[in-house]
């Protein structure tokens, strides 16, 4: 799952809502439907791309499917595009990496402040 499709789904003002409706927790297809002004097959092609994206899980349980946020990836990925858009972060991913490096027994930052980002 890329990043673009993560900001692809973002990018929907309807999508940006049904993350909003999950965000306190696990809905029904239908439930999830009451709350818009669209088709059926709409509001699926609304899911389908957040899923795709990883911003959601489906359950089938029964006659009903439930959905529910995938919080940890639409974090994580939103993190990591702020710490590359970032120029303060720049400096502590450099920082970051040094010291992993050096955990691990590799070379880490040299005192010049040289390193590859």
């Amino acid at each position: 799952m890329s990043i673009d499709r993560v900001f692809e789904a973002l990018a929907s003002v309807p999508r940006r809502k049904i993350l909003a409706y999950l965000s306190e927790g696990e809905m029904t297809a239908g439930e999830i439907g009451e709350r818009f002004d669209f088709s059926k097959p709409a509001l699926s092609g609304h899911l389908r791309v957040l899923e795709d994206a990883g911003l959601i899980v489906r359950e089938r349980r029964g006659q009903f499917v439930y959905f529910r946020q995938q919080t940890e990836r639409l974090t994580n990925t939103l993190f990591g595009w702020m710490t590359e858009a970032c120029p303060v972060a720049r400096p502590l991913k450099r920082e970051s990496r040094a010291r992993a490096q050096e955990k691990r027994g590799g070379r880490g930052n040299d005192d010049t402040g040289s390193s590859k980002s």
